[in-house]
């Protein structure tokens, strides 16, 4: 289904440094998925930015981006992913990344922002996320099932704290919500 039927006028600027596939989400209200493909700079934020805009004022609140394409994003790209943030969590929405690559992982958690974002493995981890509502109460995470965001070596975690990776030996901590953190 072309972008411009999920959102009028997505399309009508393009950029080939960033590429977005868009995917109604249809089983989770107001839900859109956002394929990027290419990368996020500060000369091209702005564009990426109006983009997302447009999907957001045409009312979907809940966005899926999948980083899986994306190769680089600088300071300036995850302040467009903070800017969404805040325009979508008055709307009661939220924003989950997915396929984040490694080196794109090392710039969120470098600014400090990786906890500010839910991010998950699969689009099914991000539909069930939405689904069972923003509110994760502190139930059972563990046993955490997830992937080294080094090596993706998939490893489970018993209970919180410091551990290392079975595979690339990187130190890694994982904190009361499951969230995983580089050393």
């Amino acid at each position: 289904m072309p972008n411009n039927d999920i959102v009028p006028g997505f399309d009508d600027e393009k950029d080939d440094s960033l590429k977005i596939r868009l995917q109604k989400i249809d089983h989770v209200e107001n839900c859109l998925a956002l394929f990027l493909t290419g990368y996020i700079d500060t000369y091209n934020s702005n564009f990426f930015q109006k983009r997302v805009g447009k999907a957001i004022d045409s009312g979907f609140s809940r966005l899926i981006f999948n980083c899986g394409g994306l190769n680089y994003v600088s300071s300036t790209g995850i302040g467009s992913f903070t800017a969404f943030l805040k325009a979508v969590k008055p709307r009661g929405g939220d924003i989950v990344l997915l396929e984040i690559q490694p080196k794109v992982y090392e710039v969120f958690q470098l600014l400090g922002f990786s906890q500010f974002f839910n991010i998950k493995d699969n689009i099914e981890e991000a539909t069930a996320y939405f689904n069972q509502g923003s509110q994760v109460s502190s139930q059972t995470v563990f046993p955490k099932i997830f992937s080294c965001p080094i090596c993706t070596k998939k490893l489970k975690a018993a209970k919180p704290g410091r551990f290392r990776c079975s595979e690339c030996k990187t130190i890694l901590a994982i904190d009361n919500s499951g969230q995983v953190f580089l050393g």
